[in-house]
């Protein structure tokens, strides 16, 4: 099992007037590590799976920890693995730190659907594979 890693910059735009990151950004943040994992890591991008394979992946749960506060200017580090895989849903855990220190933790559940019938569907047999990588095995 590894880990996928990406770091932020934590930006004016992630934070509230004090300067700290406002709740929902780290939700925007985890989405994009969500789609550079699918491309960097899987091999498919998440506009090649929308527009060529007619897949979507949408999260329909989360379950999120704000362990301690993050402020602009500080590079956070997120961590991926797959927690779960089954015939069409899989689970997440992100793990976002500072300098080693842990600011976020994170479950989310997605499923792969067909982008216009908006149906479950199986995950891809090319895919499934290269996600089990990132598999922490329980």
């Amino acid at each position: 099992m590894s880990a996928y890693q990406r770091e932020i910059l934590v930006r004016f735009a992630h934070c509230d007037p004090g300067g700290i990151v406002f709740y929902p950004r780290y939700f925007e943040m985890i989405n994009g590590i969500v789609e550079d994992w699918f491309e960097d890591a899987v091999g498919v991008s998440f506009s090649g799976m929308l527009f060529h394979r007619n897949l979507a992946t949408p999260t329909v749960h989360f379950d999120v920890d704000f362990v301690a506060r993050s402020a602009m200017g500080e590079r956070l580090t997120f961590f991926l693995t797959v927690e779960r895989m089954g015939t069409s849903s899989f689970d997440l855990r992100h793990v976002g730190t500072c300098h080693g220190e842990e600011r976020l933790r994170c479950a989310q559940t997605l499923l792969f659907t067909d982008a216009k019938a908006m149906k479950s569907l199986p995950i891809p047999d090319d895919l499934r594979p290269r996600m089990e990588r990132y598999l922490t095995g329980g």
